[in-house]
């Protein structure tokens, strides 16, 4: 384990080193005028022990830097200071323990116990984490969220044969992730799965696109194509906002279904078909029967299964499954030390109401963590537009004018979210309220609650 050592004056700790050294501890000693911040980098430090005098104490800069950039870093301050006050001070900034001067090597010893301990508790943790978000993931989806849960499992029972699907959710709540997963699972999983994106076709280019064209079929075809009919054959062709498909063109895709044949443009020569259709919409295909843009025949050849998804505001405890996920993946691809994300962060990505669902979720943490330079990712690093949303928002969910609260009764909910959100851990939930334990403690009992 590597140990930080910052005190003015380094040989006042040299027992402390001795001690250390000997129980397989690395040992680096610096001064406060040093670039604390990137020697931590540099050498991997898990437990800083700092020399703080009674001036120093009054503000704990130094201690208010280590924890913003790191706060899971292990602070020991060594302090002039007996007065509880200023040690509760300490201990809601972020530090791990507060040893009164002179320095006795009993008490160090005592407090790097406590401190592995908890240090393998939290490796402990952070171990189940990863086996329950493995519990939760789903050919690359996250979900435990109950509705999501039964997706999966229909996924898992439809894959293995042909029928149609229509896959029907608000943009972003991820369609095209459930259709790689059914062509996946499916025997057709060693042909191609080709995606059509009926929303970016423009009109006049739907039938060659889809069924493809011969030479000399119109000014231009100076040589035959394949259509995408023909290139996912044996496959799976997923075509995404079909509610975007011309009225004359579902005509001739609702023949092809039923006849399993189709013709190139230009041609006479009639082509077998051998391919899964699933198709998706962001709309009501519903409301189109009904204001006649959409056929009713094709809309029942469409939707021999349907699966519906989800917004993530309807399925929010998905939500910090999805960071730690996303979080993975762009920390990888950009190569960053990020270890997570600050309770007051997420909170405000909890709160948040995600018109743009996981597919605005994956988007904010990747420039989160592109734009990141500690640690841990903070509110600073969340997307201008989230940075305007408070953690307490919607803390009562009282809104109207008739709902309105008193000052004090907005406070005890707040006490109780914070301590719920912490499961119960009094200092974690006196740091985030920006109180001592004591009067943490004097409120509790305010209130009637037990920590």
């Amino acid at each position: 384990m590597n140990i930080l050592i910052i005190a003015d004056r380094p040989q006042l700790f040299n027992s402390l080193q001795k001690f250390l050294s000997q129980n397989n501890c690395s040992v680096f000693l610096c001064g406060k005028q040093r670039d604390i911040l990137s020697l931590i980098k540099k050498k991997d430090i898990r437990i800083i022990i700092m020399d703080l005098t009674l001036k120093e104490i009054q503000d704990f800069a130094l201690l208010k830097l280590i924890k913003s950039f790191d706060p899971l870093m292990d602070v020991i301050i060594i302090g002039d200071s007996t007065t509880s006050d200023k040690i509760g001070e300490s201990i809601r900034l972020g530090a791990s323990e507060y040893i009164t001067k002179p320095l006795r090597i009993q008490s160090a010893k005592a407090v790097l116990k406590r401190i592995n301990e908890k240090t393998a508790l939290r490796r402990e943790t952070l171990l189940l984490e990863e086996k329950l978000n493995g519990k939760y993931l789903y050919q690359g989806m996250i979900g435990k969220n109950p509705r999501m849960l039964d997706i999966f499992s229909l996924i898992e029972k439809i894959a293995k044969y042909s029928s149609n699907v229509l896959l029907t959710g608000k943009t972003g709540t991820g369609k095209e992730m459930v259709a790689k997963s059914i062509h996946n699972l499916s025997p057709r999983s060693k042909k191609r799965l080709v995606i059509c994106d009926c929303a970016a076709i423009p009109e006049t280019l739907f039938e060659s696109e889809l069924f493809g064209y011969v030479r000399g079929a119109f000014t231009g075809a100076d040589k035959t194509k394949k259509g995408l009919f023909e290139e996912a054959h044996g496959g799976t062709l997923f075509l995404d906002e079909i509610g975007n498909l011309p009225f004359i063109m579902q005509s001739k895709l609702l023949r092809v279904l039923e006849e399993r044949v189709f013709r190139r443009l230009g041609s006479t020569e009639n082509i077998h078909s051998d391919i899964r259709l699933i198709s998706a919409t962001s709309g009501d295909l519903k409301t189109g029967i009904n204001n006649g843009t959409f056929r009713e025949e094709l809309y029942h050849r469409l939707n021999t299964v349907e699966i519906n998804l989800p917004t993530l505001k309807d399925r929010k405890e998905d939500i910090p499954l999805l960071i730690r996920h996303f979080l993975k993946r762009y920390t990888k691809k950009f190569n960053k030390p990020i270890q997570g994300m600050s309770r007051r962060a997420q909170q405000i990505l909890l709160n948040h109401n995600w018109p743009g669902n996981v597919r605005e979720l994956e988007n904010v943490i990747e420039y989160s963590v592109a734009i990141c330079s500690k640690i841990f990712i903070d509110i600073e690093d969340l997307p201008k537009y989230l940075q305007k949303c408070t953690v307490s928002k919607n803390i009562t969910g009282h809104s109207e004018p008739g709902n309105l609260i008193t000052l004090e009764e907005l406070k005890r909910a707040h006490i109780k979210k914070v301590m719920k959100a912490t499961n119960n851990n009094v200092q974690e939930s006196a740091r985030i309220l920006g109180t001592s334990r004591y009067t943490l403690y004097r409120n509790l009992k305010n209130i009637k609650l037990s920590a």
